[in-house]
């Protein structure tokens, strides 16, 4: 679909309001020099104070779509509708959904950078977008340079799980256990190369340990490992291994973020259960192509901050192990490099060799 300019340039409607002060003023028996005068200082004002009306006076003036590049029904699909509902109510124009998979995120990635820079092509991105970028040795799109983030959705760590009869209740429990046996302790992850899979792999190296790292290609096949006891420990996201959370099969050793989930007040992070520093956070948020307006930008990322902290994206975020908090464009613009030079050094001192 082909997407026009948003709009009619500003400056245009300027020099109209502007024409018409002149006839008003020639009207009404002013000379040409005093006319003159008055329009070289208004041009002089206009240009000092930036009053020229700019392309986010009226941003957005037709529907926007919002790139979601995986399929529809996950938790991040799900938090985007909500957020894209409660920015459709707040413009007073639609904002909606328009799923993208395949190429595991690439190509609705694509579909994006080749969209036209006027705010009405947004996408969604996250972490995994900065672990593609540090996997892969070349992509059709660089998540540093293409994109101008706009802010985070929500953040989220991974929860370390266990077997409900495990002998493992702490993170202690289980790095004492790996050091005193060696390679003997299988961790569980879901495939190579992801947040999981890296996740137990710097906690590997972080706590110099001997263990394991199993991937198995979902998230049910992970689980089933985990309750018949093929691996002692597990990194996933909650909202995967919720049902045997909640239903007493597993237990949460503790959780990857730096502070303690919403959602499992009761559970310390890895950093505070003696693993110091160790943190891995996942994160959803939303960008447009670059060249959008900055002005646009900065307009979108006030309304989404406010859409975040509605009742609706905030019980739905607790109840998913979500933290819906918003940020600036520049601290998502470090956070994206720092993502990317993190699981590259991790990548690297693993030994996972690049696609």
């Amino acid at each position: 679909m082909s997407y026009p300019p948003i709009l009619a340039p500003a400056v245009p409607r300027y020099e109209a309001k502007m024409l018409s002060s002149v006839i008003f003023l020639a009207a009404t028996g002013f000379t040409r020099r005093t006319i003159s005068f008055v329009c070289a200082t208004s041009l002089v004002v206009v240009v000092a104070t930036g009053f020229i009306p700019g392309v986010a006076d009226t941003y957005p003036s037709k529907p926007v779509r919002i790139i979601v590049p995986y399929g529809a029904g996950g938790i991040a699909d799900v938090t985007m509708r909500l957020v894209a509902q409660n920015l459709s109510k707040r413009f007073g124009q639609q904002f909606f959904i328009e799923n993208r998979p395949g190429a595991g995120g690439v190509v609705g990635m694509q579909a994006a950078r080749e969209a036209p820079a006027d705010g009405y092509t947004l996408v969604m991105v996250g972490g995994g977008l900065t672990i593609a970028k540090a996997l892969f040795k070349s992509l059709p799109y660089n998540i540093e340079t293409d994109f101008s983030p706009i802010s985070t959705t929500a953040s989220y760590g991974l929860v370390v799980t266990a077997r409900a009869d495990s002998p493992f209740k702490t993170i202690k429990d289980v790095i004492a256990n790996a050091k005193a046996h060696p390679g003997t302790l299988n961790f569980g992850t879901i495939n190579a190369g992801s947040a999981q899979n890296l996740s137990a792999e710097l906690f590997r190296s972080m706590a110099g340990i001997d263990i394991t790292v199993v991937p198995y290609k979902t998230t049910p096949d992970l689980a089933n490992a985990v309750l018949r006891g093929d691996v002692d420990v597990a990194f996933e996201y909650y909202v995967g291994f919720q049902s045997p959370i909640t239903n007493g099969q597993m237990t949460v050793l503790a959780t990857t973020a730096r502070e303690r989930a919403n959602n499992l007040p009761n559970v310390p992070s890895v950093s505070e259960s003696g693993l110091t520093g160790y943190e891995v956070t996942s994160w959803n948020g939303l960008a447009v192509p670059s060249g959008t307006s900055a002005d646009v930008v900065t307009k979108l990322n006030h309304a989404v901050g406010e859409a975040l902290r509605s009742p609706e994206v905030q019980k739905f975020s607790n109840d998913a192990g979500m933290d819906a908090r918003g940020m600036s464009p520049e601290e998502l613009q470090n956070r994206i490099r720092s993502d990317v030079a993190k699981w590259s050094q991790v990548i690297e001192k693993v030994g996972i060799k690049k696609r």
